[in-house]
């Protein structure tokens, strides 16, 4: 584990345990802190509760849906600078659009690769500095 990555929280809000699992247990091998939600009413209490570095955010949530957390994020100065990598199963162009429109650093398609994944919360990491 880096002292440098540790010193980086990375929130996961996704409702399907499997992924959030794998996605913890990579990001957790790469030396980050990681916090799980599996509903946007939990997420948003976290975000607001804990200095997060990045936010990686499902789309369809059970209650409010990832749309309403990620306008949420982006319309609040103190959450506003958190990147957000969106992770669905939605491929359609137009979603991932919208998303990167409404302030999302990157979209990621399900099933997820490690590699890419990593990739993806590296890049996300160094355009935040």
């Amino acid at each position: 584990m880096t002292k440098r990555n540790s010193d980086k929280t990375i929130l996961i809000i996704e409702d399907d345990l499997d992924i959030q699992a794998f996605v913890a247990r990579l990001l957790g091998l790469e030396g980050y802190r990681v916090l799980t939600a599996e509903t946007a009413e939990e997420g948003l209490g976290l975000l607001r509760e804990n200095q997060v570095a990045l936010l990686l955010l499902d789309l369809r949530l059970p209650g409010d849906s990832g749309w309403v957390v990620l306008g949420e994020i982006k319309s609040q100065p103190a959450l506003s600078a958190i990147p957000v990598i969106i992770v669905t199963a939605s491929a359609g162009e137009p979603k991932r659009q919208q998303a990167l429109g409404m302030g999302a650093v990157d979209y990621l398609i399900k099933p997820l690769g490690a590699a890419a994944l990593k990739k993806a919360v590296s890049r996300a990491l160094r355009r935040k500095r």
